[in-house]
């Protein structure tokens, strides 16, 4: 009789504890803290990307005058980009290496590169760390 009740307490022990992993698993899966994938950033086709906040090197808010808010990034699942603003637009490549969380400009005609660091991936949120420190946060259209 004893081994019978040592033997359901263990098994209810070992349900217990792997209910508790699953369960701390699945909380902690957050998307914005992994390196996500390409399609979150570009979607099946496209997506549009618009300027939520911005932060200096130091970390202080820096605020978005209108016209930095009426700028958006529009990537292409098939690895192009088009930055426009009311006055201009530029194009290019992208890429983006989810182990090293690093989105990768490169703009047409000038072959100038910009590296950013994704601190924040999710489908409708996008946060980038320039080299300098500063951050812009993008929210998905």
């Amino acid at each position: 009789m004893k081994k019978s009740i040592a033997s359901n307490f263990t098994k209810l022990l070992t349900l217990v504890m792997a209910l508790t992993f699953t369960a701390f698993t699945f909380s902690c899966g957050d998307k914005k803290n992994e390196g996500g994938d390409s399609s979150m950033i570009s979607g099946t086709t496209s997506k549009i990307w618009k300027a939520d906040k911005e932060t200096t090197a130091a970390g202080d808010k820096d605020k978005l005058t209108s016209a930095e808010k009426e700028e958006q990034i529009q990537f292409f699942a098939n690895g192009n980009f088009t930055q426009t603003s009311n006055s201009q637009s530029a194009n290019g490549t992208w890429t983006y290496d989810a182990s090293t969380k690093t989105l990768s400009l490169t703009y047409a005609n000038n072959n100038v590169s910009e590296n950013f660091t994704v601190t924040e991936l999710s489908k409708n949120d996008l946060k980038l760390q320039a080299p300098d420190g500063s951050t812009l946060e993008m929210e998905a259209e």
